[in-house]
């Protein structure tokens, strides 16, 4: 029997639609969610055959782990086992957009985990998805909710565009306010942290709170054996399809030495140029500003018919090792 074609519905953060969405995930269903970071893929996260569908909807490989999202810091224990390194970060970044790898709770099912004893724990701060978290009842695993490994969504109509066709519901929370996916921080062995993927939780930032080095942790091929630790953690990953191609910095004589069928994409406005194929995220150059933009250009970018797209890493240190870690990624070969 031919399966009926799904339609995904967008639903307005009305009370009515929150507590529908509510029982559509209590019964198993997938919901698009906004959040401050992306738009996620959300299912309970004690419900295994719940969260196998975010891996069949999405293209997910099963070895690609979920992260799961609570309410208050009470429910940590519910999911993950907790330290005092875990719990001062929380404490501080709570709610907001940072992950903390921690030893997981039985409750917790291996497919939400690709199988490891360890989970991905974050407590969000958007005010719809902390309301839907509420009337749900339990803790959500969601994933950015697009293909997997295409640019990350940070609006309503960018999960209906990818994921429109396989997923029921999606609830319009709005742009995305930081529009990188969250800041990852490995406590396993809270004397042995580690910064898995950056974000807008800057490694600064965490070291001041632990009060010792956090080191990066090296990315991860494709090829390489065995589940992943946390999401986000593959060298090739947030991309177009069209080919990026990326600078420390975009010259005049860049720009004349290539045709029109080729986009550049700059931090800010640059200056004496102009023209359909050149783009920038933020008109004064912030990192916050382009952080917020990054990913609605590449995929404009990508749908614009360009060859190649050219972009001029982020300069600085904070939020710009989370954008450039994001172009780097996207940027790796297949």
């Amino acid at each position: 029997m031919t399966q009926p074609a799904i339609h995904a519905r967008l639903y307005r953060g009305t009370p009515r639609n929150l507590v529908r969405l509510a029982h559509a995930l209590q019964r198993g269903e997938l919901v698009g969610v906004p959040t401050e970071t992306v738009y996620g893929l959300a299912a309970n996260a004690f419900d295994a055959r719940a969260c196998r569908r975010i891996f069949r909807a999405k293209g997910r490989p099963a070895a690609d782990p979920l992260i799961v999202h609570i309410l208050a810091l009470h429910d940590l224990a519910r999911v993950a086992v907790p330290n005092e390194a875990a719990l001062r970060l929380a404490r501080k970044f709570w709610p907001g957009p940072l992950t903390l790898v921690l030893p997981k709770k039985p409750a917790v099912p291996d497919v939400v985990t690709a199988g490891r004893p360890s989970v991905a724990v974050r407590m969000p701060r958007h005010s719809l998805f902390r309301r839907l978290l509420k009337l749900s009842g339990v803790p959500l695993a969601a994933p950015s909710a697009n293909a997997f490994g295409y640019v990350s969504p940070t609006t309503a109509a960018h999960v209906r565009a990818g994921l429109g066709g396989k997923i029921p519901h999606i609830l319009d929370g709005g742009p995305a306010a930081i529009g990188l996916e969250s800041t990852i921080v490995d406590l396993r062995d809270p004397r042995k942290p580690r910064l898995l993927r950056p974000g807008a939780i800057t490694r600064a930032q965490l070291e001041r709170a632990l009060r010792r080095p956090v080191p990066l942790a090296a990315a991860t091929r494709r090829a390489s054996p065995g589940a992943q630790l946390a999401p986000g953690l593959l060298q090739r990953h947030y991309s177009p399809r069209t080919p990026l191609v990326l600078h420390s910095r975009i010259t005049a004589g860049d720009l004349r030495a290539a045709g029109s069928r080729e986009a550049w994409l700059f931090v800010s406005r640059p200056r004496k140029v102009a023209g359909a194929n050149i783009r920038w995220l933020d008109d004064r150059g912030t990192l916050r500003g382009a952080a917020r933009a990054l990913f609605g250009q590449l995929r404009a970018l990508d749908a614009g018919g360009f060859e190649k797209i050219h972009v001029e890493l982020a300069p600085g240190t904070g939020l710009a090792e989370a954008i450039n870690d994001r172009l780097r990624r996207a940027a790796a070969r297949r």
